[in-house]
């Protein structure tokens, strides 16, 4: 499986002059602006999903989440982006832009389930925490594009992005992620017990052969028992919230045209 993740890689002609002085300090202006960079960097790239079906049924369950979040995140240029890679990843950057990578879709294998995943990254752009940690790790990654200068262009890029691959959230902000996307899945209408059966899925996915690494979204995303008690904890208030988007009229029908 590659070894390719996104991370915001807050580097540019402004920090490398500032490194050449030990000054790492990156405004939300600069993180944003390599975010764009980064974003047509992996479309240019990563081969992107050939199948326009599975585009348009992932883009269908994203919009449906986007459509229920506050206004001032449901008025953001969003776009969706599904990628042809095995790797089971998924990510939202703080200009909106959700990539997914297909191999997420083997355990992710409902709508509700990738609302599940959707929900949860999109609540990590907008509670910050991607843009916190574009802040903590820029120091590493400007490093990381200094000392692979000489490899060229390519290199260079492929190498800053795994940087992000040993960099997690906080676990105070995985908690929060995990409780607002339960409530933006269960807004849209979608049920936010899949959330649990998601987390259950990839855990057993990683005790099946215990010899292989456990897939990227599961060692950056950490899946344990008391993570996931937490979120059957926190059920009832989202499925409250699930019975009353149904009831209201909100009933996405993503699916795969055969």
């Amino acid at each position: 499986m590659k070894r390719i993740q996104w991370s915001v890689i807050a580097v540019g002609l402004t920090l490398l002059a500032n490194a050449a002085y030990g000054q790492f300090v990156v405004s939300e202006k600069e993180v944003k602006r390599q975010a764009r960079v980064e974003w047509l960097g992996m479309k240019r790239h990563i081969p992107l999903e050939p199948d326009a079906r599975v585009q348009k049924y992932v883009e269908c369950v994203a919009n449906s989440v986007i459509a229920q979040l506050p206004a001032e995140y449901a008025n953001v240029e969003w776009e969706v982006v599904v990628f042809d890679e095995d790797e089971i990843n998924a990510f939202a950057d703080p200009n909106g832009k959700i990539g997914v990578f297909n191999g997420i879709l083997k355990t992710a294998d409902t709508p509700d389930a990738l609302a599940a995943v959707i929900g949860h990254e999109v609540a990590h752009a907008t509670n910050g925490h991607v843009m916190a940690r574009a802040r903590k790790t820029a120091r590493q990654e400007v490093w990381a594009m200094l000392g692979g200068a000489a490899t060229g262009a390519t290199d260079v890029w492929r190498e800053s992005i795994a940087i992000g691959t040993g960099l997690p959230y906080a676990r105070e902000q995985e908690t929060e992620a995990d409780l607002t996307g339960l409530t933006y899945m269960a807004n849209a209408g979608y049920d936010p017990r899949a959330a649990v059966y998601l987390w259950k899925n990839m855990a057993s996915m990683h005790e099946a052969d215990s010899r292989e690494r456990p897939p990227e979204f599961l060692s950056t995303h950490p899946s344990d028992d008391v993570r996931i008690n937490n979120m059957i904890k926190n059920l009832t208030p989202a499925l409250v919230k699930y019975n009353a988007a149904r009831e209201a009229g909100r009933r996405p029908a993503c699916t795969i045209a055969r």
